[in-house]
């Protein structure tokens, strides 16, 4: 054997280089794309508006009380469509609250079209009859549920509360008047008053939104009937 074998052979062998590790760059995410923005109330208003006018004039003697299915085609079509849509916008935002509200109009202005088509239609085959108590079943199912949206909503500011009291009052009216035989002209008018109420406390709502969207100040809206206990 070599020297140079003898050598080699008392070395240790040597590893083999390693190429240094460099940390992985981290991983940044692109931010999710928004699809929904913007205040529902925006569009909900306005169609709320409309069909309150339609329907406040159509009682207070603006057409002959047979002649009431002439609010129907801006609250099957503007007012319902609208409202429902808001509600989808509501929603889609998480403002559960005004989801609610806008459902339960869009629901009510609906079924008020279909309830005055199928009667002058005759399409759920009422006797005519039972015409004045199938108003009462619905001016009665639809004020149960306002009342329950007016006391479950005291903690929003108070020109919605003053909204929802003011459809109470004009349900309650438009009961009376459909109840009396005959059907009393003077309460059936003071609904539509109530009605046209109602519709312009709502023009103020809009009014403050669209102020709000476009870079104005915000309108006094009232303080809420039940406040959180840190405003007390």
């Amino acid at each position: 054997m070599s020297a140079d074998a003898s050598a080699s052979s008392y070395v240790p062998a040597q590893a083999p280089a390693q190429e240094p590790t460099v940390a992985p760059e981290p991983v940044v995410e692109a931010p999710a794309a928004v699809y929904w923005l913007g205040n529902p109330a925006a569009l909900g208003l306005p169609c709320f508006i409309a069909g309150s006018v339609a329907l406040g004039l159509a009682f207070v003697g603006v057409v002959p009380l047979t002649a009431l299915g002439a609010a129907v085609p801006i609250v099957l079509t503007a007012t319902s469509i609208g409202l429902f849509l808001a509600t989808i916008w509501a929603a889609a935002v998480g403002q559960t609250a005004v989801a609610s509200v806008f459902g339960i109009f869009g629901g009510f202005w609906l079924s008020y079209a279909v309830l005055s088509l199928g009667l002058n239609h005759n399409w759920f085959g009422i006797p005519l009859t039972s015409t004045r108590s199938t108003l009462e079943l619905f001016l009665v199912s639809w004020l149960v549920v306002m009342v329950m949206l007016t006391l479950a909503t005291l903690r929003l500011p108070l020109a919605f509360t003053l909204v929802f009291l003011l459809v109470d009052v004009a349900l309650v009216l438009l009961f009376a008047g459909f109840n009396a035989i005959p059907a009393s002209t003077g309460l059936l008018q003071a609904a539509g008053w109530v009605i046209l109420g109602f519709a312009a406390v709502g023009a103020y709502l809009y009014y403050d939104t669209v102020s709000q969207a476009t870079g104005g100040s915000s309108l006094p809206l009232g303080r809420p009937t039940i406040r959180q206990a840190a405003d007390r």
